[in-house]
Formats: C-alpha cells, structure tokens, sequence
C-alpha cells in the first residue's frame, strides 16, 4: 500500500485546550516508533479548542499498529474528558509532496 498521511481532527471540551496541546506535544513524537516519517500538531489561531494532528507513513498497516498501539489506547483513555468523542481520523495517499524545500534564489 503507498505511503500516506493520517489527519486526526482534534477539539479540546471547554477550558482544556492548553492541556489537550501538551499531551499531544507529548504523544505526536511517539509515532516515530512505529515507522512514521514526519508528524505535526497544529492548533487553530482562529479556535484555540481546534487541533490537527498530521502523522505520514510509508504505508497505512504502520498507522494502524500506532492508533491502535498501547501508547495511543493509553493516551485516548487518559485525555478522554480533555477532547470531544467520537476521533474520526482520515487516510490520505500522497500523490506528490517536496519536505524540506530549498529557498528560492532570487
């Protein structure tokens, strides 16, 4: 299966968005353990409570074992008061992207 990128749609409840930001600091770099290439968590500018968690892998069997690993069960059952339920994250495939562009020269 091609590679691709997880988008997990994150919205912290009332109040709890400061914690929701520091446990997934704490929980994003987690999926390098089990192959991902490259993660992001962003917080809205315009939505404090608004999160997008992007994890790219070579392949979708890798994201599986993560999302479903012990660290990520924990992590859903520990912040679960801290983010609003259901998760519904979604599978992208890469059709092309450039990591790491080089600045244009002028």
């Amino acid at each position: 299966m091609a590679a691709g990128v997880a988008h997990i749609p994150w919205y912290a409840t009332v109040f709890r968005g400061d914690e929701l930001a520091a446990a997934l600091e704490e929980v994003a770099p987690i999926a390098r353990h089990y192959g991902a290439t490259s993660w992001s968590v962003q917080r809205s500018t315009d939505d404090a409570y608004q999160f997008r968690h992007m994890i790219s892998f070579d392949n979708k069997a890798d994201w599986d074992l993560f999302w479903n690993g012990t660290e990520m069960q924990r992590f859903r059952a520990h912040n679960s008061g801290a983010f609003q339920a259901p998760i519904t994250y979604t599978w992208f495939a890469v059709v092309t992207e450039e990591l790491g562009a080089a600045p244009v020269s002028a």
